[in-house]
């Protein structure tokens, strides 16, 4: 019923519109949904379920977050980590917002293929910024988008500060990574790396390794199911990578 319904209104009003007017038009939507049985870190709505998508994410029918958002929210506030220059690669709309909202805070969202809500068009191999720029940069389901990640993790490397941190996220297989460079049609990547656009799969030691041999201290955040998943809509088992510089 979800999709039907975002299919039928994208078909007579413009995304632009509907991004900038998003949450007036969820307002209404959401209300069906309202309850006390569960709770969206993010719109800090309270709602009876979440909206079970066809991948069995579960998505906020208020603003419209996915469980990685609110994980990675509630991630970056009990860090204490939003402040200072922040990046961020092809941000939700939901974060998009809330980032908005800090007044003291550097927000520098970008998305280089512009299917986002973002303030700039940065190249992630070649970030148009000086460097040792950023506190805190959020590469979230970017990499395996990015034939030359390795060059994009040198970038990333280079516009962090010496006590900056990175949250990185790709989805994960077991064992090695998997790429071949030889699949570009979307119909084989979709077959092959589980999406149209995606050049690899990443394994957790793949990624670590990658980042790791680029200069970075790689530090894993493993989460697992807990009472607090059902009530805040979250998915476990999850992993975050957290890169440092040496």
């Amino acid at each position: 019923m979800y999709k039907l319904i975002k299919k039928s209104i994208k078909t007579i009003i413009p995304d632009i519109f509907l991004f900038k007017n998003e949450l007036f038009f969820r307002s209404f939507y959401g209300l069906f949904f309202l309850g006390n049985k569960n709770k969206c870190n993010i719109c800090n709505k309270k709602i009876r379920r979440f909206i079970r998508l066809k991948n069995k994410d579960l998505l906020c029918p208020f603003c419209g977050s996915l469980s990685r958002n609110r994980r990675l929210w509630k991630l970056l506030i009990d860090e204490k980590k939003i402040k200072g220059n922040l990046l961020h690669f092809s941000p939700s709309r939901s974060l998009y917002r809330n980032f908005k909202k800090y007044r003291d805070l550097n927000y520098f969202s970008t998305d280089f293929e512009n299917q986002f809500l973002a303030d700039y068009q940065f190249d992630i191999t070649k970030i148009d910024q000086p460097a040792n720029k950023f506190d805190t940069i959020i590469c979230y389901h970017i990499l395996e988008h990015i034939i030359d990640d390795i060059t994009a993790m040198s970038e990333l490397y280079r516009v962090l500060k010496p006590n900056g941190v990175i949250y990185i996220q790709t989805p994960f297989k077991e064992g090695e990574i998997y790429e071949d460079y030889s699949i570009t049609s979307a119909k084989e990547r979709l077959n092959h790396f589980g999406q149209q656009d995606h050049v690899r799969i990443y394994s957790v030691n793949g990624l670590k390794m990658r980042l790791e041999k680029t200069g970075f201290k790689i530090s894993s955040i493993n989460f697992k199911k807990n009472n607090e998943d059902f009530f805040f809509g979250l998915k476990s088992p999850e992993t975050v990578l957290t890169a440092t510089p040496l």
